[in-house]
């Protein structure tokens, strides 16, 4: 296996694993085909794809602790792959329609309870991607707190759309509740997972090119667009549709970066 992780592939697999995004993605990927008549496939994929993930980390990297993310990962779905074989059929129904709100308020725990336990679950991330000599400083230790912090109020309003769906408007396939609000919140916590610590090294340099909030924002507002575009297609309301694609084009026009700007670079090492 050493071969393996000394490869080309071995060290995309090992880059890849190192994203606290991959933590999540059982999480996302149960959000998006949970539903009902469709509980049991999606806990048994998301189980599988967390151990995967497991199996392959401690694989390419020999002798490291598990994560937090990664154990609750396999926790949890193994708990409701069991209660779901086991469960009553209210039990069931039950967890068809609500094990999106359940998924998510599992998360924002795991959140602010790896804060509270002063172990952000994103600093076992980022000490994989950085020096040992940064791992105890203020401004690493500050930026993974706010990037949990931040990942853990995008849980609850996941679960809290989730919730709206499901209990004010009992519509739980809802194309807002269901599907746009959860991914482009998440979409959002990725992009600040990837922005902010940008940011930060760039301020440590005492560089006068720092990422700027419309770097930040450029790509978001662009995906205004194609959900404008989904909204004309699945729902009746065209006018929102055609106002979500114009704010998206003139929002790109405002903020594209100048074609000269280069974005901060991260330092090596």
């Amino acid at each position: 296996m050493a071969a393996v992780a000394d490869s080309a592939v071995g060290r995309w697999l090992a880059g890849f694993l190192e994203q606290p995004v991959v933590g999540m993605a059982p999480w996302i990927l149960f959000a998006v085909l949970s539903g009902p008549g469709r509980f049991e496939i999606a806990v048994l994929i998301s189980l599988g794809i967390s151990i995967v993930f497991v199996v392959l980390g401690r694989l390419l990297h020999p002798g490291t602790s598990f994560k937090i993310l990664e154990v609750a990962d396999v926790v949890f779905f193994a708990v409701l792959a069991i209660i779901g074989a086991t469960a009553s059929e209210g039990t069931h129904q039950w967890l068809e329609t609500y094990a999106d709100e359940v998924a998510n308020v599992a998360l924002a725990v795991i959140a602010f309870g790896s804060m509270a336990a002063r172990v952000p679950f994103t600093v076992q991330y980022a000490r994989e991607q950085v020096d040992r000599q940064y791992w105890d400083t203020p401004a690493f230790m500050r930026t993974n707190y706010l990037i949990t912090a931040v990942w853990g109020l995008i849980f609850l309003t996941a679960a809290v759309s989730g919730g709206v769906g499901d209990l004010v408007i009992r519509e739980p396939d809802n194309i807002w509740t269901s599907w746009i609000v959860p991914i482009l919140a998440i979409i959002i916590a990725i992009r600040f997972t990837e922005w902010y610590p940008d940011r930060v090294r760039a301020r440590a340099r005492g560089s006068d090119d720092l990422p700027t909030a419309s770097g930040f924002l450029f790509p978001l507002v662009g995906l205004l667009i194609p959900v404008g575009i989904v909204v004309l297609i699945v729902e009746d309301t065209m006018w929102l549709g055609i106002a979500l694609i114009v704010i998206g084009v003139l929002g790109a026009r405002v903020l594209k970066p100048d074609s000269d700007e280069e974005g901060a670079k991260r330092p090596v090492g």
